[in-house]
């Protein structure tokens, strides 16, 4: 299949690895020029571009057949310009580009906000807490409104991510030895590299449409998470101040049946502190 992926970051890059393996024909886009070398090693058709430059994303979306946006803001300056605007140019240039027959999009189980660490499923209400979890889900609803029987659009609600150069311990060493607001007591959700990589081909293979939540099994508490890692990953010892406030805006056990149901089986279903490997 003749595949772009917009955004090929830690995830499109791996995923990109795999499609350029099964034979696909792979077009990838950069905002980094610097990285054009490093992705020709997987695909010479490197795109350096602009998430919301309309021109650019005709170009690259012509005979395509799937496109995955995979789009990720590091360093949290621009939510606005890397996703949404992202969005309504890809979705624009749909008009345009009648081969695309599926939308694939990476997205975050953010946009539930903060629940009391009640179930979440795909059918709860999204009630982000903070201006960038409302661009996230303004994002889900701008793809969405391009979705048909014919070109069918797929969310994934990623959990954190980890993975390869993305291990937990080196995540929160930038904690280690300090006293973090609340209890410890707010529910995380994680999904590993490699089951991501499967959901999207999962995804692409099954033609998926609409959300699906791409979390592991078990979701961990903040506190039983990080004393694990201090115990037996040598992460310095971590605190906690119960008399302040938690400062994560989102706090819920996100369930995966959706996806699962589907049939699809992780590589990863919960995080397994106590062994020997880097977590």
């Amino acid at each position: 299949m003749k595949i772009a992926i917009i955004g090929c970051g830690y995830v499109g890059s791996a995923v990109a690895q795999l499609w350029s393996q099964k034979g696909h024909q792979l077009t990838v886009t950069t905002t980094t020029p610097e990285r054009v070398s490093e992705l020709q090693n997987i695909t010479p058709q490197v795109v350096v571009m602009k998430g919301n430059d309309s021109q650019a994303m005709q170009d690259v979306l012509q005979n395509q057949e799937v496109v995955l946006l995979s789009v990720g803001d590091r360093y949290r300056t621009g939510y606005k310009q890397t996703y949404l605007e992202t969005a309504q140019t890809l979705v624009a240039a749909l008009k345009q580009t009648p081969t695309v027959k599926q939308i694939i999009y990476t997205a975050s189980y953010s946009v539930y906000g903060d629940k009391n660490g009640e179930w979440v499923d795909e059918n709860s209400p999204v009630t982000p807490s903070t201006e960038s979890g409302k661009i996230l889900h303004e994002t889900e609803e701008v793809l969405l409104s391009a979705s048909t029987p014919q070109q069918p659009v797929c969310i994934l609600r990623l959990g954190g991510i980890y993975g390869p150069g993305r291990e937990l311990v080196k995540i929160f060493s930038r904690w280690e030895g300090q006293t973090r607001p609340g209890s410890g007591d707010d529910v995380t959700n994680w999904i590993h590299l490699d089951d991501i990589v499967g959901a999207l081909e999962f995804a692409r293979e099954k033609r998926l449409q609409g959300i699906y939540n791409l979390v592991s099994n078990v979701p961990m508490i903040s506190r039983e998470l990080l004393d694990g890692l201090h115990k037996y990953q040598g992460l310095e010892k971590i605190y906690w101040d119960p008399s302040t406030s938690s400062t994560r805006p989102f706090n819920a056990r996100v369930s995966n049946q959706k996806l699962r149901n589907e049939g699809f089986k992780l590589i990863h279903p919960e995080i397994k502190i106590n062994i020997g490997s880097t977590i």
